[in-house]
């Protein structure tokens, strides 16, 4: 299954993240703590690997940084018992849920879509391909992320309010989920602004790494 779904950026299959799934995170920006998950989608085109640059997009004044764990999809389906939920995971990567506030702050205001927030090219910088048995208990993994060297998210997925299983098992009610599909489980606290030729390291417990810079 894994060798299948190390392509998932060349395959170019959909990610559907989810937003405010630390009960943290929600509150550190003011937001209603869900009682169900709430689901965006990022294109394809917003994924970079490690080597090419974050792009702070067009009149953006304002870029966040968050750090997701993300999960591979490694077999299809559709309308997934919670308790079947695993066996469709091929494994994961580490993400960066880049999201242009000003952007998110001005639509929530009026009620639209968050799609340049949270869609625009360089948006989804991902790690390559994490096997199953490098994450061990991806219930309970550490996530951090460093700005220039300073620490500003440190957190476990054990704080997530819907879990990997549910989350899967809710997703594919409403949208087929294929092999090779992303899903971003949302982010801890400590989300803020990052500029032009800042340094981000971010980190899945001791395992994985990764880092981009910051580009106009």
């Amino acid at each position: 299954m894994a060798s299948k779904v190390q392509q998932f950026r060349q395959v170019g299959k959909k990610i559907v993240a989810v937003g405010r799934n630390y009960k943290a995170h929600a509150e550190e920006l003011g937001n209603v703590v869900p009682t169900k998950p709430i689901l965006f989608l990022k294109p394809t085109t917003s994924y970079i690997s490690q080597g090419q640059a974050i792009k702070i997009p067009p009149t953006c004044t304002s870029l966040h940084h968050e750090v997701e764990l993300g999960v591979v999809i490694g077999r299809g389906g559709s309308k997934i018992p919670e308790s079947k939920a695993m066996e469709h995971v091929g494994g994961y990567v580490l993400a960066l849920d880049m999201t242009a506030r000003d952007f998110q702050d001005e639509a929530k205001k009026k009620g639209q879509p968050w799609t340049l927030a949270k869609g625009f090219d360089t948006s989804c910088p991902v790690s390559e391909f994490i096997s199953m048995e490098t994450v061990g208990d991806p219930a309970n993994t550490r996530l951090w992320l460093k700005v220039n060297g300073a620490t500003k998210q440190d957190g476990n997925t054990k704080d997530m309010i819907f879990s990997i299983p549910y989350l899967i098992s809710y997703i594919s009610d409403y949208f087929t989920l294929e092999e090779g599909d992303v899903v971003l489980t949302g982010t801890p606290s400590g989300v803020g602004p990052v500029k032009e030729g800042d340094t981000i390291e971010a980190g899945l417990g001791n395992s994985v790494t990764i880092k981009f810079q910051v580009e106009q």
